[in-house]
């Protein structure tokens, strides 16, 4: 696993993700998300109908053989999205006596890892963080991606959207891409108020609410469907924020790799991190620092990654 892991959990005591953290702390209070749309039902997927072999023209003296049809696999589960998503009040109500047993990078409900399915596959995925510092656009790095046909899940915060609207509107209209929510204000996401990197968490479970379901509202509205996916500001949770997580209908993508350690790294190094990537693993970037090294050792990796057959999948392909 290289660095991945071990580089935030050093960093936790200096400047791994300190790129994406605001210029002041602790983190100013949330204000109430506001009212989040009614989230159309995921269809059920219709399962293929097995149309049978045509019989081959009787013989006068023997019955036309009986043709078997064809086995037709069972179509792959599709998550079910909540009919409607929890409000503020139903939240705090739900979890108002919850006490977190867990927090960290990798807590129960975070995913580090592809399906065994998808695992022949890397999943890139590239934070955009927003706020003070942090609402930058590399467009070297994308144009890489592109150059490649290399598709990304991109987690994109609220205030980097709003700094960015013209941008956010190419990158959600390219199918190479899948658009994640990366957060209201990029806040750890905590019922306790629990800190990560200098940057205060979530301190209830309705600022939970807030942090998931501002953003969520956002992009629904933007992309006409809900994101599939979440990312808190520092990648940290609880194991009570989490399952609020999933009452709003959004899995959590953890990492297990992490590529260039908050866009501090110098792109040598971020190269090397993503050469030793292994496959079925989930890799953390950043999109939003154009001044540093992520752009240029992706630019250096992916050609060696492509030769050596090395694929790559948005992480909505590989959790079918």
């Amino acid at each position: 696993m290289s660095l991945s892991r071990r580089t935030l959990l050093v960093a936790a005591a200096g400047t791994t993700l300190a790129a994406c953290a605001p210029t002041t702390s602790p983190a100013p209070p949330v204000p109430t998300a506001p009212p989040v749309p009614t989230l159309e039902p995921v269809a059920p997927v219709p399962t293929p109908t097995a149309t049978a072999a045509p019989s081959p023209s009787p013989t006068p003296d023997a019955p036309a053989p009986e043709v078997p049809a064809p086995e037709v696999p069972a179509p792959a589960p599709v998550p079910a999205a909540p009919a409607t998503v929890p409000t503020r009040a139903s939240v705090t109500a739900r979890y108002a006596d919850a006490a977190p047993a867990a927090w960290g990078l990798d807590v129960p409900g975070v995913l580090t890892t592809l399906p065994r399915a998808a695992a022949p596959a890397v999943a890139l995925t590239f934070d955009a963080c927003g706020g003070p510092g942090g609402s930058g656009y590399d467009a070297a790095l994308v144009d890489t991606l592109r150059t490649h046909g290399v598709p990304a899940t991109l987690f994109l915060n609220a205030r980097w959207i709003d700094a960015n609207p013209a941008t956010f509107e190419s990158l959600a209209a390219d199918p190479l891409f899948e658009i994640a929510n990366h957060g209201t204000a990029h806040r750890p996401l905590s019922v306790t108020g629990r800190s990560a990197y200098g940057i205060a968490g979530t301190r209830d479970p309705g600022e939970v609410h807030d942090e998931i379901a501002g953003n969520l509202a956002k992009l629904t509205a933007l992309l006409g469907r809900p994101p599939a996916f979440f990312r808190s500001g520092t990648a940290h949770y609880d194991d009570v924020a989490t399952r609020i997580a999933a009452d709003l209908g959004q899995r959590i993508a953890g990492f297990s790799t992490n590529a260039d350690g908050g866009a501090t790294l110098p792109a040598a190094q971020v190269r090397r991190e993503l050469l030793a990537a292994d496959p079925g693993g989930i890799v953390i970037a950043h999109m939003n620092h154009p001044g540093g090294g992520t752009a240029v050792g992706l630019a250096t990796a992916l050609p060696t990654l492509l030769a050596a057959g090395r694929t790559f999948t948005r992480l909505s392909d590989a959790f079918r």
